[in-house]
């Protein structure tokens, strides 16, 4: 399931940055306005290539990420495919983890928040304990996309 996505006002966005403790440029606006306009998290790639018409440059672009991400404000996904990405945390600055699992496509590579989804680690040993503090999960599988578009034979 997509996450809606979140219309913020440029006052919203610029009490944000300044929340978390950052100068409010134009390049940090722009850059929480695309991700909070979208409901899946987004590579630097993509959000450069959204923000062009603007006149950002890509190392710009990536500087913001990276200040915001480490402000608390976005969260920086790392899914084992050798892409960052991105999205903005829906409430505002935290620790820069996601607030929810996402769902990878093995086979297209889309990537696809599961906000409504809930799990429960579950052992059969009693008495087990996890054996850290989980901050990501990630489920990977086929899309509906991609299961559709399966000849029938090898389904």
């Amino acid at each position: 399931m997509k996450r809606p996505e979140q219309i913020l006002s440029m006052v919203e966005v610029k009490a944000l940055i300044r929340g978390a403790g950052l100068r409010s440029t134009a390049a940090r606006i722009a850059v929480i306005q695309q991700l909070a306009s979208t409901p899946n998290p987004q590579s630097h790639s993509e959000v450069s290539e959204a923000l062009d018409d603007f006149g950002f440059d890509q190392s710009t672009i990536y500087r913001c990420l990276t200040e915001l991400s480490d402000a608390g404000l976005l969260a920086r996904l790392e899914l084992g495919d050798s892409v960052r990405r991105f999205e903005l945390l829906q409430s505002g600055a935290s620790t820069g983890f996601s607030e929810h699992p996402h769902f990878m496509c093995v086979d297209c590579g889309s990537i696809s928040c599961l906000e409504e989804f809930t799990f429960r680690l579950n052992s059969k040993k009693r008495g087990a304990e996890t054996p850290g503090q989980i901050v990501e999960v990630l489920l990977k599988g086929h899309c509906v996309k991609c299961q559709s578009e399966v000849p029938v034979d090898q389904k």
